[in-house]
């Protein structure tokens, strides 16, 4: 018998995920939710059908074994779009600042589907993709988070 991975298992350990399904992709939201990016750190290469994001991703998996609270940089990168759109999303401010919710799946036919992500402020980016493949891994050393808290999230 064995167990499915917790956070914990993570230790030091950079992450590098890659979700191919819709329980795999439930993963990388949790540890992506609360990432804060701006408009400048996202980019859609057309050509090679890759859509990425460099996020300031909150280090989730060592949250509460942590004093001060941490994030990491990090890629969210999805393979195989065919479409971007954007609500709420104003790409001619520099100055804007994400936070991403979370990432939802909604499957097609034949593996096509929709991935949202899903931002604070009612704001959204849809990518219509020819089959699901998201990663997230991170790019640099952990920092203290800024604000020095962890997000909270009121019921």
């Amino acid at each position: 018998m064995t167990e499915d991975a917790r956070f914990e298992d993570a230790g030091e350990r950079p992450v590098s995920l890659r979700a191919l399904d819709a329980d795999d992709l439930k993963v990388i939201a949790s540890l992506a939710q609360d990432a804060v990016f701006p408009t400048t750190e996202m980019g859609y290469d057309s050509r090679r059908r890759r859509f990425a994001i460099l996020l300031n991703r909150f280090r989730w998996e060592v949250a509460g074994r942590r004093t001060p609270p941490e994030r990491v940089q990090s890629v969210l990168a999805v393979e195989d779009v065919l479409r971007v759109a954007t609500q709420g999303v104003d790409r001619a401010d520099p100055d804007l600042v994400l936070s991403l919710l979370t990432i939802e799946w909604e499957p097609g036919e034949d593996g096509t589907g929709r991935l949202t992500l899903v931002l604070a402020g009612d704001g959204a980016i849809a990518l219509d993709v020819e089959a699901l493949e998201v990663t997230l891994k991170d790019v640099t050393k952990p920092y203290v988070a800024p604000s020095r808290k962890a997000p909270a999230h009121p019921e």
